[in-house]
C-alpha cells in the first residue's frame, strides 16, 4: 500500500473540510439576525463585528494553508526521518527528535497568532496584551506543548513495548488519567499566565456561596483572575472534582455584570455539576482515547508505514503524529457530531437549572453581555451549529430560558 500517498490525501481531506468550514463561517455573516438577539449590537456596532469577524475568518484559511504547506514540506522529503538520523539511535531520542521538529508548525504559526492579537484584537478595541507579554505567553505555550506531547510519547513508547497489544486498553485509559490529571493541575498551571486575588466580602460573594452549598457543593475559594491584563473579553469557570469547588471570575466579568448575571451564570455550571455532566464527558473522553489507541495500535503493527517515510523502523513519535493529525482528525468530525450533539443538550440543561433557581431573566441578560463583550456571533449556519458548535446559538438558548419561564430583558 503506497501509505505517504494515503497521508497525504487524508491531510488533504481533512485541510480541504476545515476550509470549507471556513467559507461557511464566513458567509454566516450574511444571514439575518434573529428578533430575539436584536438588541445585542447596535448597527454601527454590528458593522464593525461584521468587519472583525471577516477578518478573523480570512486570517484562519491562512493559517489553515500555512499549517497544511508546512505539513506537505514535511513529509514530502522525508525531513522527520532525516533529522531524527541526526539523534542517537534509542527509541526515546528518536522520538524525542519528531517532536521537537513538529514545533516548527508551531513556530510557523506565530506570526498568525501575533497579527491575531496585536493587529486584529488590537484593532477592535480587544487586545491589552504588551509585545513581552504575548512573547512570554507564546514561550510557555511551546514548552507546556512540547512537555505534553513528550510525555504522551513516552506513554504509547512504553505501553506498546511493554505490553504489546494490551496497548490498546491500556494507553486509553493512561491517556484518560493523564487528561484527568492536566484537568486537576489546571488552576496551578494557569498561574503560570496569570494573577489571582480572593472575591472581596459582600453580596457577590454571598450569594455565589449560598447557592452552591444550597445544593451540597462546598467553596474551597472564590478568585478573580486578572484576564484584563490581555483582553477585554470576559469568562468564568468552576475547577475542581466532587463536591469541593473553586470558583473563578475573569475580573472583566465582575466589572460588566450586575451580581445576578453572574449568579446565573454560575446557576448554569452548577447545573453541570448537578447533572454529572462533568462525569459524562469523561466517558465520552475515554471512548475517544479508546479509539486512540485503536488508531495506536493498528499503526505500530504495521512497520511499513514507517518505511514509507524514510523511517529503518518504528518511530513513536512520528505514530503520534500520524494518529493524531491524520488518522483521528480523519474521523474526529464524526465523533464530533455526537459529542456535540450532546453538549447541546446538556447545555439546555443546565440553562434550566439557573431558570429554575429564579436567574432566567438575568441569564438572558448575562449572556447577551458575554457575547456583546465577546464580540460573539449571532446568526451562524445552522449546519455550522451541528457540525462545530458545543453550545446552541445565543437564540435557540433563550427561546429555550423563555419556555420555561425566564423573561427577555
Amino acid at each position: 500500500m503506497q501509505y505517504k500517498t494515503l497521508t497525504l490525501v487524508i491531510l488533504s481531506v481533512v485541510f480541504l473540510y476545515h476550509m470549507l468550514l471556513r467559507l461557511i463561517e464566513y458567509r454566516s455573516a450574511k444571514n439575518p439576525i434573529p428578533l430575539n438577539v436584536l438588541d445585542v449590537y447596535d448597527l454601527d456596532t454590528y458593522k464593525k463585528w461584521r468587519a472583525y469577524h471577516g477578518e478573523k475568518c480570512r486570517l484562519g484559511a491562512f493559517s489553515d494553508l500555512a499549517g497544511f504547506a508546512v505539513d506537505l514540506v514535511l513529509i514530502l522529503p522525508n525531513l522527520y526521518a532525516a533529522f531524527a538520523r541526526l539523534f542517537p539511535d534509542t527509541a526515546f531520542l528518536q522520538m524525542l527528535a519528531v517532536i521537537l521538529l513538529s514545533a516548527v508548525g508551531a513556530v510557523f504559526d506565530l506570526p498568525f497568532e501575533y497579527y491575531d492579537t496585536m493587529g486584529i484584537e488590537e484593532k477592535y478595541g480587544f487586545n491589552r496584551s504588551t509585545k513581552k507579554t504575548f512573547w512570554l505567553d507564546q514561550l510557555k505555550d511551546l514548552l507546556i506543548s512540547l512537555a505534553l506531547m513528550t510525555a504522551v510519547g513516552s506513554l504509547l513508547l512504553g505501553a506498546h513495548q511493554w505490553l504489546g497489544d494490551w496497548l490498546i486498553v491500556v494507553f486509553a485509559g493512561a491517556m484518560t488519567l493523564l487528561t484527568l490529571g492536566i484537568s486537576f493541575l489546571y488552576p496551578f498551571l494557569s498561574r503560570i499566565f496569570n494573577k489571582f486575588t480572593p472575591l472581596e466580602d459582600g453580596e457577590l460573594k454571598e450569594k455565589l456561596t449560598g447557592l452552591l452549598e444550597k445544593h451540597g457543593f462546598k467553596v474551597r475559594a472564590i478568585q478573580v483572575m486578572d484576564a484584563s491584563r490581555r483582553s477585554t473579553k470576559s469568562n468564568a469557570y468552576f475547577t475542581g472534582f466532587g463536591k469541593m469547588k473553586t470558583i473563578v471570575l475573569y475580573d472583566n466579568m465582575v466589572q460588566a455584570m450586575t451580581t445576578d448575571e453572574i449568579c446565573a451564570v454560575f446557576a448554569h455550571e452548577m447545573g453541570h455539576g448537578l447533572h454529572k455532566d462533568t462525569l459524562k464527558n469523561q466517558l465520552l473522553s475515554f471512548v475517544q482515547m479508546l479509539v486512540l489507541g485503536v488508531l495506536a495500535w493498528l499503526t505500530l503493527r504495521t512497520p511499513d508505514i514507517f518505511a514509507a517515510f524514510g523511517f529503518p523502523g518504528v518511530n513513536y513519535g512520528f505514530a503520534l503524529f500520524l494518529i493524531m493529525s491524520v488518522e483521528f482528525a480523519l474521523i474526529a468530525p464524526l465523533f464530533g457530531l455526537l459529542v456535540n450533539w450532546l453538549s447541546r443538550r446538556a447545555e439546555y440543561r443546565a440553562d434550566a437549572q439557573a431558570v429554575a433557581e429564579g436567574y432566567g431573566e438575568a441569564l438572558i441578560s448575562a449572556l447577551k453581555k458575554l457575547t456583546r463583550e465577546n464580540f460573539g456571533e449571532l446568526a451562524p449556519s445552522p449546519l455550522l451549529v451541528k457540525l462545530e458548535y458545543s453550545h446552541p446559538t445565543l437564540s435557540q438558548r433563550i427561546t429555550a430560558i423563555e419556555k420555561l419561564g425566564g423573561k427577555a430583558e
